[in-house]
């Protein structure tokens, strides 16, 4: 689960990801708003406070979060569509 602040409203807001692990110890998530054009309201949250809390499994945290340059981007793209396919079809 992710939280972040809403950029407008500042209130907390919670959303519940799919994610991988990542091979240095942090975790990936995509914003893809299942392929639509504009980013997901959390993405555009994170734009202006990239300060979130997670909850991954039971263990809950705060964290920081960054977006992938474009090596960076292809490498967990492929990440994220061997555990969930459909990505692949955006």
């Amino acid at each position: 689960m992710l939280t972040t602040v809403g950029r407008k409203s500042g209130n907390r807001l919670v959303i519940t990801l799919i994610y991988q692990p990542t091979s240095d110890g942090g975790f990936c998530i995509i914003a893809s708003k299942e392929g639509v054009l504009a980013h997901p309201a959390w993405y555009l949250n994170l734009s202006a406070s990239n300060t979130v809390e997670l909850k991954v499994a039971n263990d809950g945290f705060t964290a920081v979060a960054l977006v992938a340059d474009d090596d960076e981007r292809a490498r967990l793209w492929k990440l994220m569509a061997d555990y969930y396919p459909p990505y692949n079809y955006y």
